[in-house]
């Protein structure tokens, strides 16, 4: 296969999902696949294993990825032209002029930046409804064979503790006078428009609920707690927790996630949601802290506690626990196959590369 990246974590995962008999590869095969947030953690890995699986898999696929900085994606994406890669330069609050056609739609671009929740609801909520909007329109237009919204746990909002393990039917609660709160409830009117514009106009649209995901290929500014964590390990820093780490939740490796999306796309039905979660990983914030620690002890980092008067300030999501139940996707053939431990270990291996430093 070919040599796509220095970094041998990825590819490794680049080749795993090439190779995988999860996704009806054949049903790509001439097809092209528009996806926006391209230079995004799930954007650009979904931009470089559809790449990687088109030439593996000799399918003549193309991919549009839509950016708003191509000198950033020229940097992102250097080893892919050539094989099938386009980049469009736009803003998905302004609709994409694509004068070809479209097959199929991951619509990724979002705000996802905790703290962008709170410095920045007008526009957490704007990038999410309109730019939704444009890309529904543009799946109708083009009359797309399928579209998948990338959606977020968050959407379920806070769940009863007593009930928390999530189906697709299963919904908490969500303060909409809380700023924090613009994320979640953008992203399930999101999913409401999605709902609406499948019934109303046949857009053959899906909705992909993922948990926390993260893998090999980060970028250097990401500061998800995932992040955070993984960079402590590596340089040997103390683990710092802004809060109690009583919240409890799921993740998923990025590979598995591109797949759950890819299986999605070609099996999931239209209007309906579907959880890609490992349901394995299952969690507190503080146990994975002290998971990392036991298992690197050369790195002589400790849990160190800091909570502020005001969590606010930093735009954490409400404590709470949730278990996302992959059920219904497992039931489509679709399977997590890596599990927390090994996740970090492949992030942090993957970190030491330049491209992710």
């Amino acid at each position: 296969m070919r040599h796509w990246t220095d970094d041998p974590v990825l590819q490794e995962d680049l080749q795993a999902i090439a190779v995988s008999e999860q996704v009806d590869w054949e049903r790509l095969k001439g097809k092209t696949v528009l996806i926006t947030g391209a230079t995004g953690l799930l954007g650009g890995m979904l931009t470089r294993a559809l790449i990687c699986a088109g030439e593996h898999r000799a399918l003549g696929l193309k991919v549009l990825a839509l950016v708003r900085d191509p000198e950033k994606a020229k940097r992102m994406f250097s080893t892919f032209f050539g094989y099938g890669l386009e980049l469009v330069k736009g803003d998905i609050l302004a609709p994409p002029d694509i004068p070809e056609q479209v097959d199929f739609i991951f619509h990724g671009a979002s705000v996802t930046a905790s703290k962008d929740f709170v410095d920045h609801p007008v526009e957490t909520i704007r990038t999410a409804l309109d730019g939704t909007v444009n890309l529904l329109q543009l799946a109708r237009e083009k009359q797309v064979e399928g579209m998948v919204y990338l959606s977020s746990m968050e959407a379920y909002g806070v769940v009863d503790p007593e009930h928390y393990n999530v189906r697709e039917t299963d919904y908490g609660y969500i303060d909409p006078l809380q700023v924090r709160s613009s994320y979640s409830e953008s992203k399930r009117m999101a999913e409401g428009l999605c709902a609406a514009y499948a019934h109303e106009y046949s857009v053959p649209v899906r909705i992909a609920r993922l948990a926390q995901t993260f893998g090999a290929g980060i970028s250097k500014k990401e500061n998800r707690v995932f992040a955070q964590f993984a960079r402590s390990i590596q340089k040997g820093g103390d683990i710092v927790l802004h809060t109690d780490g009583s919240k409890a939740h799921c993740y998923c490796y990025t590979s598995d996630a591109v797949l759950g999306l890819l299986t999605v796309l070609l099996r999931g039905k239209s209007g309906e949601a579907y959880n890609i979660s490992n349901q394995d990983t299952y969690g507190t914030i503080r146990e994975m802290a002290e998971m990392l620690i036991e298992k690197y002890p050369e790195s002589g980092s400790r849990l160190v506690f800091d909570i502020p008067e005001d969590a606010n300030q930093y735009g954490y999501a409400p404590t709470s626990r949730m278990l996302v139940n992959p059920e219904k996707l497992n039931a489509l053939g679709w399977r997590a196959q890596v599990d927390l431990p090994n996740m970090f270990d492949r992030l942090i291996g993957s970190m030491k590369y330049s491209e992710c430093n």
